[in-house]
């Protein structure tokens, strides 16, 4: 009678927090469409810190999904790398940016079935190999988009964020995971469905300069997409319907990535740590938001090493959720034959 009682509590937990999720999707939706630069501009500076900080937190404390911690030495290295290609647009690391993020998402799978040093070594430079004779660091061409500039940007907020939830869903086999599912595949296509040009603010001055560090993700998708050819210094970039629409996207994946962590705190209790690390990481955020505040270009070279690491460390937790995914499709597959 406890034992179901008590599945029956977590159920019903689970259900709530599911719709709670629903609901910050359609907050993150109607924000998006109100202030697509401005969300992002908030999220990223607000958000995204604190977020950067309790996840690499947690992650350490679950040996960050792998057998052994001594393995994210090499990506906390590819990381210091990809922070010198970052600020030298000169230097011999940028040159191989594509490769080193490359790298970095091949190793994290490597590392969660190898034990051997000498076999993790070898497939690495394999892995590395590859990325060259591929052209991966051709600016602009597909790899280049995939790795460089998709993977730890959109593909971590939007596709991975929504294998979390499949995998949830999949796992407690809850209708109301499935539901938060739905919702959040669909929000993509409304912004694209709906392009409406007399809501919301237009874009500040201030969001046009703060927002030129990121303007490549809007031009690939707008130019992968087929919608046209764009460049960041276009003033269509923030005024053309579709170049809005995918902005609004992107204001979106990224909010509700962030609110989505914040909500958790009862699945993955993320929050159950010493008060010495909560403070620490208080301290933290606090300093990373007045760098923000003081000049979002000095905020976002600051935090840039921060969160490069926390996308780097959250590869491993990825390849295990997209394998979960399979397993538990077998599972039930399996069931129904």
């Amino acid at each position: 009678m406890i034992g179901a009682a008590n599945t029956s509590q977590r159920i019903s937990s689970d259900n709530w927090i599911n719709y709670l999720n629903v609901g910050l999707m359609l907050i993150s939706l109607v924000a998006a469409y109100i202030l697509p630069f401005e969300l992002f501009l908030f999220s990223y500076a607000v958000l995204g810190p604190l977020h950067y900080l309790t996840e690499i937190s947690w992650l350490d404390k679950k040996n960050f999904f792998v057998k052994s911690k001594n393995d994210m030495s090499v990506l906390v290295l590819l990381v210091i790398l990809i922070t010198w290609a970052r600020l030298d647009n000169k230097s011999i690391a940028n040159l191989f940016y594509s490769s080193l993020v490359f790298l970095a998402f091949i190793y994290a799978l490597i590392i969660l079935f190898i034990k051997n040093s000498q076999t993790k070594t070898t497939l690495s430079i394999g892995a590395f190999v590859v990325s060259i004779v591929f052209n991966f660091n051709k600016f602009n061409q597909l790899p280049f988009l995939v790795f460089a500039v998709w993977l730890p940007t959109i593909i971590h907020v939007y596709l991975f964020t929504g294998a979390f939830i499949l995998y949830g869903a999949l796992k407690s086999r809850s209708f109301s995971g499935i539901i938060s599912l739905i919702v959040f595949v669909c929000c993509p296509f409304a912004f694209l469905l709906f392009m409406p040009t007399n809501i919301g603010f237009p874009i500040t001055n201030y969001g046009k300069n703060a927002y030129a560090f990121f303007g490549l993700i809007n031009t690939s998708l707008y130019n992968f997409f087929g919608f046209g050819t764009i460049n960041k210094t276009d003033a269509a970039l923030y005024t053309a319907p579709k170049a809005v629409a995918i902005m609004r996207f992107i204001a979106f994946a990224y909010t509700y990535h962030y609110l989505n962590w914040f909500s958790k705190t009862k699945v993955i209790k993320w929050n159950q740590v010493s008060k010495r690390r909560i403070s620490f990481v208080i301290v933290l955020w606090v300093a990373s938001v007045i760098l923000y505040a003081i000049s979002y270009r000095i905020g976002f070279y600051a935090l840039f090493f921060l969160s490069m690491m926390h996308v780097f460390f959250e590869f491993p937790l990825n390849h295990y959720t997209f394998i979960g995914i399979g397993k538990e499709i077998r599972n039930i597959v399996a069931k129904r034959k």
